[in-house]
């Protein structure tokens, strides 16, 4: 599949380098094409054997295949099945469409190794993309800080206020701001970032060159020339139910912190929390009035997630820890300071003992670097405990 002449030529525009794409880059885009988002047998073998060798086991005769893989039977199980999913995919000319495709819109085909390539996709592990293709800027993709805004497509005149005065304000600092390219919540996020000549990001369910919903196909030109759009499946691929809820990992995991801004007790922004906080990244949530359905899902991150409510851009950054950043700046790094800060929340005080058990270090230090950061302003006291000081 990966070693026929037409696939070389129709890959030969997506790389950089004198040597055109290479085998391994070939080889993840054919794996796009062949298995759905996230599918977890395509990505232990590529993570066990490589890119080129999985291909190569997934398109044998099971036979040949089946000689060639050690463990249970349980693992041999899982590739059969595996690979009777992805053989009715196996097609030359499926890879070759959509290399052309994206050649035709100008994409570029991103993997693991790359510069541009986003290690915090990584975290998730056997579930984590083969490749993304991207339209627009792909240095966008490690540019730091990113954040996800994410909420209803029905949002109210409350929810797109509160959206475009948080993400205008997030672009306008530098931050780059993710979401889904979705109506609601997520167009009003892209639009405040590009409003105020920021940077943003938007995931799709389909490929790059499909405009989905296609009302936002003005709003997807714009973020081509000033952001990017990315996607793990190939150009041509339709979005579909599951691969919306597939495309919501990404989404979490190339953040550094998630906000949902009104989301319904059932919505899909609540499948991106869930991925955010599974992730172990910060979670934030808008509240709203307590009559209002389309606040009812933030309200439930508050109460069962342990979001962080949040009200302004300023907020935002807390979740990521500016304030910290802000306080250690002039003094040099210390471990002991990662790691209480990490054992201390910004909403619950604890007392210097539950501190102790939380960092693991011992009572002694614990005392002494909670007197040093009330000093710097980092931690204040109350009567409950030690919790850290709002940004300054």
């Amino acid at each position: 599949m990966i070693d026929d002449p037409e696939v070389a030529r129709a890959a030969s525009a997506l790389r950089s380098g004198e040597t055109g794409p290479s085998t391994e880059a070939i080889a993840r885009a054919a794996w796009s094409v062949l298995a759905e988002p996230g599918d977890g047998v395509a990505g232990a073998l590529i993570r066990e054997l490589g890119a080129v060798a999985a291909l190569e086991l997934a398109l044998d005769a099971p036979s040949v295949a089946d000689g060639r893989v050690e463990g249970s039977v349980r693992a041999r199980r899982a590739l059969a099945e595996g690979r009777a999913r992805w053989q009715p995919r196996a097609q030359t000319r499926a890879l070759v469409d959509a290399l052309c495709g994206a050649h035709q819109v100008g994409a570029r085909l991103v993997i693991p190794g790359d510069p541009e390539w986003p290690g915090s996709l990584d975290d998730l592990g056997d579930h984590a993309p083969p490749a993304l293709w991207v339209r627009g800027d792909t240095r966008l993709l490690t540019a730091t800080p990113r954040v996800a805004i994410v909420g209803a497509r029905a949002a109210t005149g409350y929810g797109e206020h509160v959206a475009a005065e948080i993400a205008g304000d997030l672009a306008a600092g530098g931050a780059t701001v993710v979401s889904g390219g979705a109506y609601g919540i997520d167009g009003v996020a892209h639009r405040a970032a590009l409003g105020v000549g920021g940077p943003t990001i938007a995931f799709l369910a389909g490929g790059v060159d499909r405009a989905y919903p296609s009302g936002h196909q003005e709003l997807f030109t714009r973020i081509v020339a000033h952001g990017a759009v990315v996607s793990e499946l190939p150009c041509g691929a339709a979005p579909t139910k599951w691969r919306f809820l597939a495309r919501n990992r990404l989404i979490a995991a190339l953040s550094q912190a998630t906000i949902v801004i009104e989301a319904g007790w059932r919505s899909g922004s609540l499948n991106t929390a869930g991925h955010a906080a599974a992730l172990g990244r910060p979670l934030g949530a808008v509240p709203g009035p307590v009559t209002s359905a389309a606040s009812a899902g933030c309200h439930r991150l508050l109460r069962e997630y342990d979001a962080r409510c949040v009200t302004s851009a300023a907020e935002v950054r807390e979740l990521w820890g500016d304030d910290a950043r802000e306080a250690s700046a002039s003094r040099p790094t210390d471990p002991d300071h990662t790691r209480l800060l990490d054992a201390l929340g910004s909403r619950r005080p604890l007392d210097a003992m539950e501190i102790c058990r939380r960092s693991g270090l011992d009572p002694d230090r614990v005392r002494a670097l909670l007197g040093l950061l009330e000093l710097e302003g980092v931690l204040k006291r109350s009567d409950a405990g030690w919790v850290r000081a709002a940004t300054r």
